[in-house]
């Protein structure tokens, strides 16, 4: 009996990847990956007008969703926030027979310039990271989606190759 050979689809949200080297040495692990399709949504979408339908129909296409981006002020990138907000529609779900989400597996990846420590009780922030993406969290959960993993990356900025490969070790479990 031949297994499925399920399809992952990479929503990258980065509004500012040329300042980013932890992020463009992350996404290049995603190159001549077989059966990954990478989208950067701020190349896709500089004007932020979100072709909603095109979107729903291409992610009916994908097993695996992974939400790759960077915390920007304290919550994800705005693009990411309106992509969410116009393709996960409720009134296009509830228009369905069935959930075309539910099943979905998905992975978040978050980089963050502070340390972990920072993202403490007695930290800056007072709060864990996952605590400031929990819209998201809870967004794709309800919409029956399992998270299967939230991957937060601290001091992104320093990470050293060795410490990207890895995190691309972490990704390629998810993957398999």
């Amino acid at each position: 009996m031949e297994s499925k050979v399920e399809k992952t689809l990479v929503l990258f949200a980065h509004p500012f990847l040329e300042y980013s080297v932890f992020n463009a040495h992350l996404i290049s692990f995603y190159q001549d990956k077989e059966n990954i399709t990478f989208r950067d949504l701020y190349e896709e979408y500089p004007n932020f007008h979100i072709a909603a339908f095109r979107e729903r129909k291409r992610i009916r296409n994908y097993d695996r969703l992974i939400f790759q981006f960077p915390l920007i002020w304290l919550g994800i990138p705005p693009l990411l926030n309106l992509w969410l907000s116009e393709v996960l529609d409720m009134k296009w779900l509830s228009k369905q027979n069935e959930n075309p989400l539910a099943g979905k597996k998905a992975m978040i990846i978050v980089s963050a310039g502070g340390s972990e420590n920072s993202y403490t009780k007695s930290g800056m922030y007072e709060k864990p990271i996952e605590d400031f993406i929990l819209p998201l969290t809870k967004s794709l959960e309800t919409l029956g989606v399992s998270v299967e993993k939230t991957l937060c990356v601290y001091a992104a900025k320093q990470k050293t190759i060795e410490e990207v490969n890895e995190i691309q070790q972490e990704i390629s479990k998810f993957l398999n």
